[in-house]
């Protein structure tokens, strides 16, 4: 059994606070984390990047912990590392450390998140607008390719919100905002304490009792689930003309992760790119040496899933590219995987499952984030929906899910007068799945 090493427990504080405790007797490290179900999707469009806003004020310092010296030298102190992230659903602050000084992660951890100070916005605010000059050109235009797909696939939904805001909505929020915002989704129903490393599940629920005891009750927060994009192909270019390369995403909506056909998806993508001999990389790089940059992945949020193809080449070659691209998807959709790549993404998978027992940080990930939306799955029984796949399996959900109507192509690049127009013709052409 891939988990005979660890026990995980789940409990309830008296205060509808949710716990989670990974024992693993087998490691030497720790990890703290708390989840909580806030990210851009929950925001109003007016205050865009709130959550992303709010994350960064936390480390500004708390009732105990006045600033951020403090704060950080004390989890320092027992091998830590404090941090925090926000993403479009969801948002979590982590660190970790040694076993013998849990109650040190919590303390700070625990009145960071309940007393903050929230002190010094303009600062923060002027932070914030600095980070955010990553994902814009010279003239203030959006060319980051996660935030145009997103705004592609899911337009007039949360999920389109930019995680950290734009400029306009981070200058607008104001300490009410971030009070309020706190108020409203820093509340038992709708976070996940998650504890991973040689602990006791006594010591876990002493510690969380006492620090984060007094978090009020609240409801877990709710999403409305995208509508459908429009049939495609579509495709969106955004002319960039100082980029050397052109940057592209294929992205094509597919299931959640606990939808029957998603296992199918994890083996088209171990298929697809999981190592120089899988077929994207051979094909498109090591064969014709169109790229240097590709990668397949998925998105997953708790009522959708995106499938992407990401690759990064030269100008011209971007027809090449594509093509080639969609060579190997059709292919994988006609014919499936063959009985060697099905039992290779197979063993892969387990033997993943397995090297996670070692990493404190993707257990609490694991048992801990995905309680904010419902159970997780034991390791064992996702392998088991893995390893029930068959070829035809593959076949019929890359058939569904990596097809032409299915295909929404973002590019940043420097394509010239009727760049745009000569993208749709070409992906209107792609040998996709029709």
């Amino acid at each position: 059994m891939i988990a005979d090493r660890i026990q995980h427990h789940n409990d309830v504080l008296e205060n509808g606070l949710r716990v989670v405790t990974v024992e693993t007797p087998h490691l030497h490290s720790a990890m703290l984390a708390i989840y909580v179900r806030s990210g851009s999707r929950h925001e109003r469009p007016e205050i865009m990047g709130v959550s992303h806003f709010l994350e960064h004020m936390f480390f500004r310092g708390s009732e105990k912990f006045r600033d951020t010296v403090d704060m950080n030298a004390r989890v320092e102190a027992v091998g830590g590392n404090l941090n925090g992230v926000t993403t479009r659903d969801h948002g979590y602050y982590y660190t970790p450390l040694h076993p013998s000084k849990l109650e040190v992660a919590f303390e700070v951890l625990g009145d960071m998140l309940t007393r903050p100070l929230l002190v010094e916005i303009e600062t923060e605010r002027q932070i914030i607008l600095e980070e955010m000059l990553d994902e814009v050109d010279d003239t203030g235009r959006d060319i980051d390719l996660d935030n145009l797909s997103k705004a592609v696939l899911f337009a007039g939904n949360g999920l389109s919100h930019k995680i950290a805001g734009t400029p306009k909505t981070v200058r607008r929020i104001q300490l009410a905002d971030l009070e309020e915002h706190h108020r409203r989704m820093y509340t038992t129903g709708n976070m996940v304490v998650a504890v991973a490393g040689p602990v006791k599940r006594e010591q876990v629920l002493e510690l969380a009792g006492r620090t984060l005891g007094m978090l009020p009750r609240g409801e877990a927060a709710s999403e409305i689930a995208p509508a459908p994009p429009p049939p495609g192909p579509t495709v969106h270019l955004v002319e960039h003309e100082d980029s050397q390369q052109t940057e592209l995403r294929l992205n094509f909506i597919g299931p959640p992760e606990h939808h029957e056909d998603f296992p199918a998806l994890i083996i088209a993508r171990r298929v697809l790119d999981d190592g120089l001999s899988s077929r994207l990389p051979f094909q498109v790089v090591e064969k014709r040496g169109l790229a240097y940059a590709l990668h397949a992945g998925m998105d997953t949020f708790a009522d959708v899933g995106i499938f992407e193809i990401e690759a990064a080449c030269a100008h011209a070659k971007v027809p090449k590219v594509l093509t080639a691209i969609a060579e190997v998807l059709g292919g994988l959709a006609d014919q499936g995987p063959t009985a060697e790549e099905l039992e290779r993404a197979k063993l892969r998978h387990r033997m993943g499952l397995e090297f996670a027992l070692d990493s404190v940080s993707e257990l609490a990930g694991w048992f801990g984030g995905t309680e904010l939306w419902r159970p997780a799955e034991t390791f064992e029984a996702r392998a088991a929906r893995v390893e029930a796949v068959t070829i035809e399996d593959v076949r019929r959900v890359c058939t569904r899910v990596l097809s032409r109507q299915n295909l929404h192509l973002v590019a940043v690049g420097r394509g010239g007068g009727r760049a745009e127009t000569r993208l749709k013709r070409l992906a209107s052409e792609l040998p996709l799945p029709r």
